[in-house]
């Protein structure tokens, strides 16, 4: 595997076509079918207030505030109905850090979604799993079993941002720590539960804190024997949040790219890496096909958080369709786990 002096190397040179080539041939070492996937799937943020004020985010809103909210279970039951009505197979489930929701009002929400729906339960970020825990006043591994049992199906690697907490300090100072994130995973896997990787960048870290953040990814899923089913790299939205104030500028299509290609040859012991088109657009996730990607997500029937921030790209599922063949590959629906053996 790639070492990380290679690999800043490898991000800093000057040849991008290069650096296209040699991620799209791990891409197709990995997958020789050509097949690029995507997945129809909601995401519902179930509530919006938060203690933790991330300077990254612009959708939280303070305990009291009058545009917060928390979700009754008919609202949640009414997406999920529209979700399987438009092909949907799952539901990404995602809120706030809500000091006064502990595991009962979780599990009460995924077996009332279970007794009602066939459909995948994809929820929960490890700040989320913390949360809960602390709430609750169990560990992390009893909490994330008790949700399993009541109906969580896999875990989304949502709250990893940048994993190194000099960049953490500065960018969400109340969130949990590299040790939690990295806690939460691992127990995930204990409980057998799969989960995704995430990161966002361009808030201001370096090549150093991004390796950071590849080298404590690579080492948990070697650890764990694979139980990340994708990495997902997604650019920092400045527009309405305060930590823009002093972010000048967000990260080009071109760094995109670049960050994109070096999850695919760092990360090659994780299967599927998603070129994601809800921040940089459609024209970037389909060069980003070229780059290592073979997913390009969700046609995303519902997003809050990073619209909040100033990310107002739409693509309906023949969109991405389309897209996906104009990169000459083919395109198939997945599920939760990245299976497509059974979707057109």
């Amino acid at each position: 595997m790639m070492t990380r002096p290679e690999a800043i190397d490898f991000y800093n040179s000057g040849d991008l076509l290069a650096l296209g080539m040699a991620a799209d041939e791990v891409r197709r070492k990995l997958h020789p079918d050509n097949v690029v996937s995507y997945i129809i799937d909601r995401n519902i943020n179930y509530t919006n207030f938060c203690t933790e004020y991330c300077s990254f985010c612009a959708f939280y809103r303070p305990m009291g505030h009058a545009e917060g909210y928390v979700h009754p279970k008919e609202v949640i039951f009414q997406k999920i109905q529209e979700t399987i009505d438009l092909g949907g197979t799952g539901i990404l489930m995602q809120g706030g850090l809500h000091p006064e929701l502990g595991i009962e009002w979780y599990e009460d929400l995924l077996r009332s979604i279970k007794q009602r729906f066939d459909i995948w339960c994809h929820c929960f970020s490890a700040p989320e799993i913390v949360n809960i825990a602390k709430v609750s006043g169990l560990s992390l591994y009893d909490t994330l079993a008790r949700l399993r049992d009541a109906g969580l199906d896999s875990l989304p690697g949502g709250g990893a941002e940048i994993l190194d907490d000099e960049v953490r300090r500065r960018i969400s100072r109340l969130k949990s720590s590299v040790d939690d994130w990295v806690n939460v995973h691992r127990a995930c896997a204990q409980v057998g539960l799969r989960s995704t990787a995430t990161m966002m960048f361009g808030a201001g870290e370096t090549i150093e804190h991004r390796m950071n953040h590849f080298d404590i990814v690579r080492n948990l899923q070697e650890e764990t024997g694979g139980n990340f089913t994708a990495f997902i790299p997604w650019s920092f939205q400045r527009e309405n949040t305060s930590l823009g104030r002093f972010v000048k500028e967000e990260a080009t299509a071109v760094e995109y790219l670049k960050v994109l290609a070096l999850s695919r040859v760092y990360l090659e012991n994780i299967l599927n890496i998603q070129s994601s088109w809800v921040t940089p657009g459609l024209k970037t996730c389909q060069l980003g096909l070229k780059f290592g990607g073979n997913d390009v997500g969700s046609i995303m029937i519902e997003e809050n958080v990073v619209s909040a921030a100033g990310a107002h790209h739409r693509a309906s599922e023949e969109e991405l369709r389309r897209l996906i063949r104009g990169a000459g590959f083919i395109p198939k629906q997945r599920d939760s786990l990245y299976r497509t053996y059974f979707l057109n």
